[in-house]
């Protein structure tokens, strides 16, 4: 199964790189263990662009910074379906002012017969400050990142 990691967000806006710090670390067990069915990327655009660099891939774990719509928990770590992402706002980069939704592009890749995962695994990470310039997380976030690393790789069966 040909699996995509992203890793979503801006490495220097303080929490907003989480994702992306998140996906630097689980592309070194990846290395480590010599997968080539695992590929690791980071980005900063959801929507079309973020479907665009879904196809070919039968899976995707998606990792971003998480706002909670009922109170913030800095560093908490949610793991979401597709099908949650229907339910509530999309994770910091999911959508754009000048794009689509992940989810609305995704579909509309499936409707043009796109080869697109059909499983997806999103870990969204509670954020505090995600407009500071900064390439260090809050101390809350920094603390669930070795905890949000083990979560992915348990899921690809690297621990």
């Amino acid at each position: 199964m040909k699996t995509l990691v992203v890793g979503l967000g801006n490495p220097i806006l303080t929490d907003d790189g989480v994702g992306v710090k998140v996906a630097y670390e689980v592309e070194k067990a990846i290395m480590a263990a010599s997968r080539d069915d695992i590929d690791v990327i980071e980005a900063s655009a959801g929507g079309l662009r973020l479907m665009e660099l879904m196809i070919g891939y039968d899976r995707l774990v998606l990792i971003d910074a998480f706002s909670a719509a009922n109170g913030r928990q800095p560093g908490r770590i949610h793991r979401l379906t597709f099908d949650d992402l229907r339910d509530i706002s999309p994770t910091q980069h999911s959508a754009s002012a000048h794009d689509t939704t992940f989810v609305t592009a995704l579909e509309m890749g499936r409707t043009l017969g796109l080869k697109l995962p059909t499983m997806i695994s999103i870990y969204g990470i509670e954020v505090e400050k995600i407009y500071d310039f900064g390439d260090e997380p809050t101390p809350e976030v920094a603390a669930a990142i070795p905890k949000a690393v083990a979560a992915v790789l348990s899921e690809l069966h690297l621990n």
